[in-house]
């Protein structure tokens, strides 16, 4: 386990993020899911972000993402919906035939820490993200 540190602190402090397409709709391929990537990891570092993980299913995105104590993390959220919406509207015209409003996202999020989980099984399940289960 390899510690952050800035000026004033020693710190690891990662964080599970689940964001919802909103009304569930199936929008998310892979082109789809690596431009949210970027558009996520090109916002993350002026929050302190680093990206360390990323998947997707049809209507949602798992992120596994380390921060630093003094990250804004719901204004880090609502600044990459924000503008991952409009984004991904603009360049991805599909997407806006599918969903009813304006929004892209639902507006709520699950943001979990994932101190009492080991990471590798956290890292598992975002990797498996989107593969076919047996019935």
């Amino acid at each position: 386990m390899k510690l952050e540190s800035n000026n004033h602190s020693v710190f690891l402090m990662r964080y599970h993020l689940v964001l919802v397409v909103k009304y569930r709709r199936r929008v998310f391929t892979d082109e789809i899911s690596a431009r949210a990537r970027g558009i996520f990891e090109y916002i993350a570092p002026k929050y302190g972000i680093t990206v360390e993980e990323w998947n997707h299913d049809m209507d949602h995105v798992h992120v596994l993402f380390r921060a630093q104590p003094k990250t804004e993390l719901s204004k880090f959220i609502n600044a990459y919906k924000s503008a991952s919406s409009r984004l991904l509207k603009q360049e991805y015209p599909q997407i806006r035939r599918q969903l009813w409003r304006e929004y892209f996202w639902s507006r709520s999020f699950c943001l979990l820490t994932t101190g009492g989980v080991p990471i590798e099984v956290i890292r598992k399940y975002i990797e498996q993200q989107g593969e076919r289960r047996p019935s």
